[in-house]
């Protein structure tokens, strides 16, 4: 465990670029900055976001080619109609303070009213991840009575202006706290999904052949109360996580290996 810079209370997105080395974003109230840290929490470099308005920076993801968007898709009243992500250059290679931003727009092809009935508030969003030229943003249900579905929707990962596509939905577990999705993360061989909530980790093992079929193969207690909200690969079962700075807790990064799954098991771990 190693603590975050003092100043970065809100961490909302993580990614890794290269060993030992996060890139993390601030959700809303907080600057248009892209930031770097080393696996001790050192600040290594930052730079603004030139047009990319924090509106509600909730998730970091990353292609093959090591373009990063950020998800500014946060959405806790369910009424924005201004969604949009991000798409900026491999910041390990960009010079200077500022970097460049191309603009995804999106809106979900099932929302008919902002916001819509409080029990069907499925359009927030912290989690998302690449995949094969499209970008797919897990929703945060926010929904009363909780029921534990959770969406996906996805767009392609080119500018533009989209009507999300339905790709799926599946059951995580129907406590309103613990159940929440905070973020997502493919591996980089791309066979193995994460998601993560307060507390859980819910895994897609066999990705590429299985997809969301049949929802999360097992779900994994990590044990933890703090406010989890990011989470990255950095192998093919090792992660970076990181919660918010609150109370008097949190403002951490913390690893964590997936333990392989026993054979037919698919229950809670």
């Amino acid at each position: 465990m190693a603590e975050l810079p003092k100043g970065i209370n809100e961490c909302s997105g993580i990614i890794s670029l290269r060993p030992n080395e996060i890139w993390l974003i601030e959700d809303n109230g907080n600057p248009d900055i892209l930031y770097a840290v080393d696996s001790s929490g050192q600040m290594l470099k930052s730079f603004k976001v030139k047009e990319a308005k924090n509106d509600d920076w909730e998730a970091l993801t990353v292609d093959l080619d090591r373009h990063v968007y950020i998800g500014d898709f946060g959405n806790n009243t369910n009424k924005r109609k201004n969604l949009r992500i991000y798409k900026v250059p491999n910041p390990v290679i960009e010079p200077g303070d500022k970097i460049e931003a191309s603009k995804i727009s999106f809106r979900y092809p099932d929302q008919d009213a902002y916001p819509p009935e409080k029990n069907a508030l499925y359009y927030d969003a912290e989690a998302f991840f690449h995949y094969e030229g499209f970008l797919y943003i897990i929703n945060k249900n926010r929904g009363r009575p909780f029921n534990g579905k959770a969406r996906v929707y996805r767009v392609p990962d080119q500018p533009g202006n989209y009507t999300a596509e339905w790709i799926a939905e599946f059951t995580t577990c129907k406590d309103y706290r613990q159940c929440q999705i905070t973020d997502a993360a493919i591996s980089p061989e791309g066979n193995r999904l994460v998601l993560l909530g307060y507390g859980n980790l819910w895994v897609f093992e066999d990705f590429r052949r299985r997809g969301f079929k049949n929802g999360p193969t097992r779900m994994i207690a990590l044990g933890a109360s703090t406010q989890l909200e990011s989470i990255c690969f950095i192998s093919e079962t090792e992660l970076y996580l990181t919660d918010e700075r609150s109370h008097g807790s949190g403002g951490n990064i913390y690893s964590f290996t997936i333990p392989l799954p026993l054979k037919g098991k698919t229950k809670p771990e």
